[in-house]
């Protein structure tokens, strides 16, 4: 999706770990923007303005104009970025030139709404498999995200991508059989535990009232020589 933001890059005139260094410094990272059948550009952008565009609703997917002092301004988009493994801030990214008049492949957000009925009625499981899919369109035409209804999925009933409707320049390139949520039973493992604790306590008595029984034949038993002992001293 196309929004109207500006990030304001400069041209690197040089290269290595000693120019990055130089560029976080003050307040850039190295990055390099390349496509639309022209050469590559090292330059050099604010981390905080691509952090904010990748926290939009539109995430990668959205379309920005870069000016670049001197050179150019053209629409891009975030392809790939280098994060710090530790503190996570950026460290490089990766910017595509954007041709507005030419078709583009991107992966869309899958948002599932509504309670499944197979949950209500039978006591089912929504299993959510597919949380984005790939389609092809316009730039000017990306959606933010799909949104999937599965309310009236019953046990065995799923979605898939086929069936989410694309519209304008829209075309889906994900596998139109490609699962998106379905509802499934509860498996008998994950409702075995429950009764196996519910059974433990009469098993237990169960199985120590023979154990009571014996044990008092036993003293019966000890005491009759006792008492036959006695009749033998009269």
């Amino acid at each position: 999706m196309r929004k109207d933001i500006t990030v304001t890059a400069e041209v690197r005139a040089a290269r290595g770990k000693n120019e990055a260094r130089r560029l976080r410094v003050r307040g850039f990272i190295p990055a390099v923007v390349y496509g639309a059948y022209k050469d590559s550009v090292s330059i050099g952008v604010n981390p905080k303005e691509i952090t904010q565009i990748l926290h939009s609703k539109s995430g990668h997917n959205t379309i920005f104009n870069l000016s670049i002092q001197g050179v150019e301004n053209t629409p891009v988009m975030l392809v790939d970025s280098q994060r710090d493994p530790v503190k996570g801030h950026l460290l490089h990214a990766d910017l595509k030139r954007i041709d507005l008049e030419k078709r583009i492949r991107v992966a869309v957000p899958v948002i599932t709404q509504g309670e499944a009925a197979g949950i209500k009625l039978q006591g089912g499981l929504l299993e959510i498999i597919t949380r984005e899919i790939e389609i092809e369109c316009l730039p000017d035409e990306i959606p933010e995200h799909f949104v999937v209804d599965v309310s009236s999925l019953m046990i065995g009933q799923s979605v898939r991508a086929g069936s989410i409707p694309m519209t304008g320049s829209m075309r889906l390139t994900s596998a139109p059989e490609t699962v998106i949520a379905h509802v499934v039973a509860l498996r008998a493992e994950e409702v075995a535990p429950a009764a196996v604790v519910e059974a433990a306590p009469a098993a237990e008595g169960a199985a120590g009232e023979p154990e009571v029984i014996k044990k008092g034949k036993k003293e019966e038993e000890s005491a009759e020589p006792a008492a036959d002992t006695k009749a033998k001293k009269k």
